[in-house]
């Protein structure tokens, strides 16, 4: 910013210099008129008033150029962005200098030279026109189509255009007199000229505006609509770019010949990241129908073969889950038997980084344990979220939903493409009724573990850390006696 200023300030200063330059020579000139016209009269016989008048047409022009740059300057550089709150086009500022200095030119070159007739001059040069308008034809195409794109102003630097039939899209970095300059997203330059621009129709995505996506996806005709409107406009609800103040709609574009053709719309903070955001949503929408048994559609007109996934109601690899489950703290008092029938009963979802695997203040009643990747423990504080830990393969959480039927107490945040197992109610209840001292054995691991987290706030962490009020939590919340 300093450097902005130096600049400017220097800019000022040679101006200031130039100007007085200009009116000492010109002041000069005019006090010795008459003497250098006296001088000269000796010599050149008559031709002396001709000679004069060509450096004081000189001078003048020179200083009319200074004063209409400093016209130029304060009436565009001082008022108008005063009045309107922004700079004015280089365009708009080079015509009004035109004609300012053609106007005052011709106003001087009058008043020195009373005796010359412009009109004739205008006159006889009018073919020269006619000739020169012909070769800059396309020239002053340009540039008239560039004034009145100036005049309507439909887009602004920054805002993403896309233009002609080969849709070069791009983000707009400059008009000028003769073409637009945009930039397109394989980062390639690309002039539109302003002639072309003024005759074909140009699709505006203005910066500044909440501009709408598009992205499709089919599923299979088994798979419950409701379900996947609801499982999809959750998954992409807090993607990064998405705008949260409009909901995405998601909804049926077509019944097609082998699948429910679907129709996300969406809305973009910054528009000129769509290409991101767009596979975002996609990797979003794979995500999110994996985990929850909902499967993409296939070509049915044909045989086709079809490599049946995990669903999301049983874990895969059924050994691997039962070793992970035996090495689980608070699962230890189970025997061999009650571990792998726990196994059985647990799910498997996976999650894209960055996705929300619980949310604090939810309901929930099921814990879970991180089987592959990590995972980031968040708390909320003054309004902000605060990292509390971070759990890798073989740790758990959420066990206070399972066992007692708590809301959920910390955000729970996929920091890589991670994979948990869901342990339900359903899975611990048979479980408890078949070993009644197995609530008793789980209630003290989880005192234990309670009392060495910071989750909570410390009276209501040291009420629910007591062993016997954890037992009658268990027992009133799986209906035990």
């Amino acid at each position: 910013m300093a450097t902005k200023d130096s600049r400017s300030k220097n800019r000022i200063l040679v101006f200031v210099l130039a100007t007085t330059i200009v009116s000492l020579l010109l002041y000069l000139f005019y006090a010795f008129e008459p003497a250098m016209r006296g001088r000269l009269g000796s010599h050149m016989a008559g031709r002396e008033d001709s000679v004069l008048r060509i450096p004081a047409l000189i001078l003048w022009g020179i200083l009319i150029y200074l004063a209409v740059r400093a016209l130029n300057a304060t009436l565009f550089g001082a008022v108008f962005r005063f009045r309107r709150g922004y700079e004015a086009p280089t365009l708009v500022r080079n015509i009004f200098s035109i004609i300012a200095f053609t106007a005052l030119f011709f106003f001087a070159f009058n008043r020195i030279y009373p005796e010359v007739n412009l009109g004739a001059i205008f006159t006889t040069s009018a073919i020269f026109g006619v000739i020169i308008g012909l070769a800059l034809q396309d020239t002053l195409g340009n540039f008239f189509a560039g004034i009145s794109l100036h005049a309507d102003r439909p887009f602004q630097v920054g805002d993403v255009i896309a233009f002609g039939q080969q849709r070069h899209t791009g983000v707009v970095e400059g008009i000028t007199w003769r073409a637009i300059k945009i930039r397109t997203f394989q980062n390639h330059v690309v002039l539109i000229s302003n002639s072309n621009a003024a005759k074909e129709a140009i699709e505006v995505c203005p910066r500044e505006n909440l501009n709408a996506r598009l992205v499709f996806f089919g599923t299979l005709y088994n798979d419950s609509p409701a379900k996947t409107v609801h499982v999809v406009r959750e998954a992409i609800h807090d993607a990064e770019n998405v705008s949260r103040k409009i909901t995405p709609i998601v909804r049926i574009r077509n019944l097609g010949d082998s699948s429910i053709e679907w129709e996300i719309k969406y809305w973009l903070d910054d528009y000129a990241k769509y290409n991101d955001t767009d596979a975002l949503v996609r990797e979003r929408v794979w995500y999110a129908l994996r985990r929850n048994g909902l499967s993409f559609a296939y070509p049915t007109r044909t045989i086709h073969v079809e490599r049946r996934v995990a669903s999301a109601g049983t874990a895969k690899d059924g050994q691997g889950v039962i070793d992970r489950l035996l090495a689980v703290e608070i699962f230890a008092p189970l025997s061999a038997e009650e571990t792998e029938k726990l196994a059985g009963a647990s799910s498997s979802h996976i999650f894209a980084p960055g996705e929300m695997v619980i949310r604090a203040g939810d309901q929930g009643s099921s814990m879970f344990v991180v089987h592959n990747g990590r995972v980031q423990v968040q708390v909320t504080e003054n309004g902000r979220p605060r990292n509390v830990a971070v759990l890798s393969e073989g740790d758990f959480f959420g066990e206070m939903a399972l066992f007692t039927g708590e809301p959920r107490t910390a955000n729970v945040v996929a920091l890589e493409e991670t994979e948990v197992l869901e342990i339900g109610h359903a899975a611990m209840k048979p479980l408890f009724e078949g070993n009644p001292d197995l609530a008793e054995s789980i209630s003290y691991i989880i005192a234990e573990r309670r009392a060495g987290l910071a989750i909570r706030e410390p009276e209501a962490l040291a009420a629910s850390s007591e062993p016997s009020g954890l037992l009658n939590s268990i027992k009133r919340f799986f209906g035990l006696r």
